[in-house]
């Protein structure tokens, strides 16, 4: 079925201000086409298979008195409350237990009927009974101010949860900022420490470099000091007269170069081929009465050295006699 049949078709069953679609075996509200019938304020859905009203159905706040009784709505939308114009609703005869909490909002409401809806306990005892007209308006009156109650206690239920969640929230930040607090404070600490670390290894790095220039101060004065050291040795020794030649022991080296001189002549002429020539004759000669003469000294050196050892023993047991 298309839009513009059930428009028409809703048409058929409006009769100037009243939409009469009981008995119609209707299971959803129309809500679209009750929407474009602002002036049609009264609404009959009574006799249906309606299990729940669309959210939609709150936004027809152009009705006045809607009924739906026996039907089997379980629930109504949360936002009911939003019918300002609503002065008569029938629920007769559905499952309804419970009301929303924006039902209180209803303040134009003077008519309603809760009967054979298995209602929880206290909304039953404000219903009543609803047996007559005056009975319906009571019912009207007392389910307002129960729902009024019950709102009353939600929005305290909610400004508690707000409260806990906003003291919740408070606690959370104070912990978070005692959080932030300790994690600067120990962001600081780590930077006070590093700064130490990197003093202490300056401050080490200065001293060793102060070390160093220090041992190159005294290598340099020692240096200094034993050139000067050695300069002064070296002026010294410059300044020291030099040994005068002594005659005597010039006298001694040029005899014993002349000695040396005729004791390798004598050598040449004695053990070589040159003892045949007549040079060496006399030499050799010379050589030969020499060496005799030092035979006979030898002798005579030895009983010279005889004598002195007896001399010397017989001086040695005389003194030790004395001693005895």
């Amino acid at each position: 079925m298309s839009k513009n049949s059930k428009v028409l078709n809703l048409k058929d069953k409006i009769c100037g201000n009243e939409v009469d679609l009981s008995l119609c075996d209707v299971t959803e509200v129309p809500v679209r086409e009750l929407a474009l019938f602002t002036k049609a304020t009264v609404v009959d859905l009574s006799c249906n298979n309606i299990t729940s009203l669309p959210p939609e159905f709150c936004n027809l706040t152009h009705l006045v008195k809607v009924d739906l009784s026996k039907n089997q709505l379980t629930c109504l939308p949360d936002d009911l409350g939003n019918l300002a114009n609503l002065q008569h609703l029938d629920l007769y005869n559905n499952k309804l237990t419970v009301l929303p909490v924006s039902f209180s909002q209803l303040r134009s409401l003077k008519w309603l009927d809760l009967k054979d809806n298995p209602l929880e306990a206290d909304l039953a005892k404000a219903a009543g009974d609803c047996l007559d007209e005056k009975q319906c308006k009571q019912c009207a009156t007392k389910v307002l101010q129960h729902m009024r109650g019950l709102h009353d206690e939600v929005d305290r239920a909610r400004a508690k949860r707000l409260l806990r969640e906003k003291e919740l929230e408070r606690k959370r930040e104070v912990k978070q900022r005692e959080r932030e607090a300790r994690e600067k404070e120990a962001r600081k600490r780590e930077k006070a420490e590093e700064k130490e670390k990197r003093r202490k290894e300056y401050n080490a790095q200065m001293a060793a470099a102060a070390a160093r220039e220090q041992q190159k101060k005294k290598s340099e004065e020692m240096k200094k000091k034993n050139g000067q050291t050695a300069a002064d040795k070296k002026a010294a020794a410059a300044a020291m007269p030099k040994p005068k030649r002594s005659l005597l022991g010039l006298m001694f080296k040029l005899l014993l170069l002349l000695l040396l001189g005729l004791a390798g002549v004598a050598a040449a002429c004695k053990w070589t081929d040159l003892q045949r020539e007549a040079v060496c004759l006399p030499i050799n000669v010379a050589v030969d009465d020499g060496l005799s003469w030092a035979k006979q000294q030898q002798a005579v050196a030895r009983q010279l050295l005889r004598n002195l050892s007896s001399a010397a023993k017989e001086f040695v047991e005389s003194t030790q006699a004395s001693k005895n």
